[in-house]
């Protein structure tokens, strides 16, 4: 046997995946264990603490954990806030590992739309997806104007901060009402049409849809103790099968913003019908997972793998 014969073939060294998380919380043990069952490892990492680095980085990039190799696959499960440019920066990287033919799951550009309520009610309604009818604008005189309009016709109207989560700096105006100063809104007034509940004032609730790929894979009702719905306001989950006009309404939303899995807010009101409030990108799920029997961290690594995944190892062989 010549010495070419003896030559024992290169192992690839197994795929490693970066979960993007400031904290390991509840979540990350959930996906890395997960992975894990897979033959997959799983390292946390920071957005805050990678940089560019075009002398020294792997392709231009510095990621803790992965000074030689850059990962296979990135999990987003946070990007934490800071000043615009830290934001922009953090961004850029999950948009330069896209560049480098690494998959990103969910991608910066869907994070970027989510995240930008404007722009995610612009793209719901462009797609059809029924949500309330909404405004933004810079002048204080024409937030003023829409404000009255709405309340001379009955209606009431939700400020919302154009970045913004879990509830927070949410307000609920009524005639006679004024709305917030330029300073409390970041000179941006995001107004949207107040949705009555269904089940009558002081019987808050909406519906918390999860996607993955394409299927809606998981939903609980949401009991608010006011008309804010977030679990991190005290809302109260109980679990339900979701019907198919929900399923379908919660799919279409999460590809109108372009996202491999979300979180879809819909909300019924008086006259019954559906609207999307919110789709979420970076959804969190302890809530949900208390009140189903799906592992949603399951659900959402075979679709990361399968979908998005295997086809680039495969494709670099």
């Amino acid at each position: 046997m010549n010495d070419a014969a003896r030559v024992t073939p290169r192992r690839r060294a197994p795929p490693r995946i970066a979960i993007m998380t400031e904290t390991a919380g509840w979540h990350g043990p959930q996906l890395r264990r997960a992975f894990r069952r897979r033959g997959i490892e799983a390292r946390y990492v920071s957005l805050a603490r990678c940089a560019v680095d075009l002398s020294g980085g792997v392709d231009g990039i510095l990621m803790p954990g992965f000074e030689r190799r850059l990962p296979e696959g990135v999990f987003v499960r946070s990007v934490p806030g800071g000043t615009l440019e830290q934001v922009v920066l953090r961004l850029d990287f999950l948009h330069a590992l896209r560049e480098l033919g690494i998959p990103v799951y969910n991608e910066a550009r869907a994070i970027e739309k989510s995240v930008d309520k404007a722009m995610t009610s612009f793209l719901l309604h462009r797609a059809g997806v029924p949500t309330p009818p909404t405004w933004v604008t810079e002048s204080a005189a024409a937030a003023r104007a829409i404000l009255m309009r709405e309340c001379a016709a009955g209606r009431e109207v939700v400020v919302k901060p154009l970045f913004g989560s879990q509830g927070n700096g949410l307000r609920r105006l009524q005639a006679g009402m004024d709305i917030p100063d330029a300073a409390a809104v970041n000179g941006v007034w995001y107004l949207q049409q107040f949705v009555p509940s269904a089940a009558g004032e002081g019987q808050w609730r909406d519906w918390r849809v999860f996607v993955v790929g394409r299927t809606a894979v998981a939903a609980m009702i949401r009991h608010g103790k006011s008309w804010i719905n977030n679990v991190a306001q005290g809302a109260r989950c109980e679990a339900v099968q979701p019907d198919a006009t929900l399923r379908d309404l919660a799919v279409d939303a999460a590809l109108a913003v372009g996202m491999d899995y979300a979180g879809v807010d819909i909300m019924c009101d008086a006259k019954g019908r559906l609207f999307v409030i919110e789709v979420n990108s970076i959804p969190a799920w302890k809530g949900l997972q208390g009140v189903t029997s799906a592992n949603i961290a399951e659900m959402l690594v075979h679709d990361f793998l399968a979908r998005r995944l295997s086809p680039r190892l495969e494709a670099v062989g």
